[in-house]
């Protein structure tokens, strides 16, 4: 991803952050990378997010967590309303973390499931139904360790078309 493609995207989140949902570009989460295979999106450890321990407060890495795969999906729904599509609204309908170590400093989550997010869209256009699918991500503090996950996370990313009034 050139530093061109990775501004873009970034710009995109801070703007869809700040009118959307508020909440989230409070936390400023940033774009490290994204590929055919996985997306990784970091939030730093500061002041507005961190708890009375110095570690990343379970509110901030549920919002890093939701939003690494939450961005794949704005991004193929808003390609496809750019091309005159009908609207494809999502949510999470769950959401499952094991914490397994506090995150004492910037995290990156990853979500290595960029397919399945990508094919659950491209049947949303076609259906009627709403159309479910459970995604995992991890968090990783790589100042720390790059390899030693302090959180996992399972989320049912739930979407479906809304065909244009006539």
């Amino acid at each position: 991803m050139s530093k061109f493609e990775k501004f873009k995207m970034n710009l995109f989140l801070m703007l869809f952050a700040w009118i959307k949902i508020p909440l989230i570009g409070f936390c400023s989460p940033r774009i490290v990378d994204r590929d055919d295979k996985k997306v990784v999106l970091k939030v730093s450890l500061g002041y507005k997010t961190r708890n009375h321990l110095k570690a990343m407060y379970f509110g901030a890495l549920a919002i890093g967590s939701e939003l690494c795969i939450a961005m794949l999906a704005v991004q193929k729904i808003k390609e496809h309303m750019d091309a005159g599509g009908d609207r494809i609204d999502f949510l999470f309908k769950d959401y499952k973390a094991n914490f397994l170590k506090r995150a004492e400093g910037d995290v990156h989550f990853v979500c290595e499931e960029v397919q399945t997010v990508m094919a659950q869209i491209e049947e949303a256009k076609t259906s009627e139904q709403r159309i479910n699918r459970t995604m995992k991500a991890y968090a990783v503090v790589p100042s720390i360790d790059p390899q030693d996950r302090v959180a996992e996370f399972e989320l049912t990313l739930s979407v479906k078309r809304r065909a244009k009034k006539k």
